[in-house]
């Protein structure tokens, strides 16, 4: 399977996003935010929320919108906008649409550095740079093994090498857990399974997918050459290697972010970008946008059931979007083998 493109037509970096697919993103989006919000164990009407998200009573609900609700909103949607752009990311990188940090083994090097970390007693303020170390070195080892003298052909050692160094750290995982001890196994199976109970910064996220989708958008137009094949790319101007780079350092980065601070969750980068594909949006300037918003507003979602179906237990929001993701993803996939 290889993904389509639209080539650069013209000299803009930003093109105005196909009007009903963005109107469409954007009140997903807002509905996703609003439901997130307005959902949880205390009853609070809409009415109320919004008149606690611009002004501050002291009341408990206002507490439970301002310092609860709102930050770990804020944060699932900056996570699965981050997974969803490093799936797009990547699926660019591998022309297929079964490119993921997951499936490449980045989120694993992050997850096993974040692992060690805890176990290690290490502070919470250090995991994000761990877990940016623990990704970029599965992104070196993993693009270092997969070098090929074609650029092309290399997309397919990149895959394959990618799964074995997700099946190594994934081993690793394990005999992390099995040295932890009884009292931190808990928290970190947990975490592990994905979790964002404890999602409440969301500044830092939001910084770093801004970033990261900016970052996006300036090479918006190589990767739309780029999804014709890099050997045909860097004929019309386009450094493969320093592409590569690039798309290894920025899913690195997302990835890394998101990991730290909700563990494990997958699905969203693999399926995101595919449903946007499938609505029409080939240019990449269109679909990396689109897939942020899409896949913030699936994660949302994804965690608001988490924290409310069963209440006040909670469950993990990687369960919920593996649930979600493989008969979503096995339906595309029959889908695409009847077209």
């Amino acid at each position: 399977m290889v993904i389509s493109g639209t080539p650069d037509r013209g000299p803009r970096l930003f093109q105005r996003l196909p009007r009903r697919l963005a109107l469409l993103a954007l009140l997903l989006s807002l509905s996703s935010l609003l439901i997130s919000i307005g959902t949880g164990s205390s009853d609070i009407s809409l009415s109320e929320v919004f008149t606690y998200l611009v002004s501050d009573d002291g009341s408990t609900s206002d507490r439970i919108i301002d310092q609860l609700r709102l930050p770990r909103t804020l944060s699932a949607f900056a996570v699965g906008g981050m997974l969803a752009l490093a799936g797009a990311l990547m699926q660019v990188l591998l022309r297929n649409p079964l490119g993921d940090p997951y499936v490449l083994g980045v989120s694993g090097g992050a997850s096993s550095a974040v692992l060690a970390g805890m176990l290690l007693g290490i502070p919470t303020l250090w995991l994000s740079p761990i877990a940016f170390i623990g990704a970029l070195l599965s992104t070196v080892i993993v693009f270092t093994l997969a070098r090929s003298r074609t650029a092309d052909s290399g997309s397919t050692r990149l895959l394959l090498t990618g799964i074995i160094m997700a099946a190594g750290w994934s081993a690793l995982i394990s005999l992390t857990l099995s040295l932890s001890p009884a009292m931190q196994l808990p928290g970190m199976l947990f975490w592990l399974m994905g979790d964002l109970s404890d999602a409440l910064s969301p500044a830092p996220l939001l910084a770093v997918l801004t970033v990261g989708l900016a970052a996006s958008l300036w090479i918006a137009p190589q990767l739309n050459v780029a999804l014709y094949g890099l050997e045909q790319a860097s004929l019309l101007g386009v450094n493969p290697l320093r592409l590569r780079m690039q798309l290894f350092l920025l899913a690195s980065l997302l990835t890394a972010a998101a990991v730290a601070v909700a563990g494990a969750i997958g699905f969203v980068g693999l399926i995101t970008p595919h449903l946007v594909r499938l609505l029409g949006a080939t240019d990449q300037r269109h679909l990396l946008p689109l897939s942020v918003l899409g896949g913030g507003s699936l994660l949302t979602l994804a965690d608001t059931a988490a924290r409310t179906v069963i209440a006040p237990m909670q469950l993990p929001v990687g369960v919920l979007t593996a649930v979600i993701g493989v008969p979503l993803f096995l339906l595309l996939l029959q889908r695409e083998k009847g077209l």
